[in-house]
């Protein structure tokens, strides 16, 4: 019985702190103009990032800043960028919810 109790007393503690959603990245407005803010793509040919894995969008945006995906504009987008500003957009895409395209 005690070590249900910590273990719900843990739980209980840790809820709000895994629901607290990432600020919003000083940076998102670029990659907003094609992924739009909340991740859903504006333009025929960009994907969507909203609820993409952290780990695969944080490694995708350094291989596109490092040139290792050879893809000019997400180049020329993500090469001024810090790790830090990577991980906080990475981070900012994958909590955002999927929504359905409007018919």
């Amino acid at each position: 019985m005690r070590i249900l109790t910590t273990a719900a007393l843990a739980l209980a503690l840790s809820a709000p702190v895994l629901a607290t959603p990432p600020a919003k990245p000083a940076r998102l407005g670029l990659c907003a103009a094609c992924h739009g803010e909340d991740g859903m793509a504006r333009i025929p040919g960009a994907p969507n990032l909203a609820g993409q894995k952290l780990d695969y969008l944080r490694e995708a945006l350094r291989q596109y800043r490092d040139g290792r995906r050879d893809i000019p504009v997400m180049r020329a987008a993500t090469g001024p960028l810090t790790d830090a500003e990577l991980d906080q957009l990475a981070q900012w895409f994958s909590a955002q919810t999927p929504s359905r395209a409007a018919p």
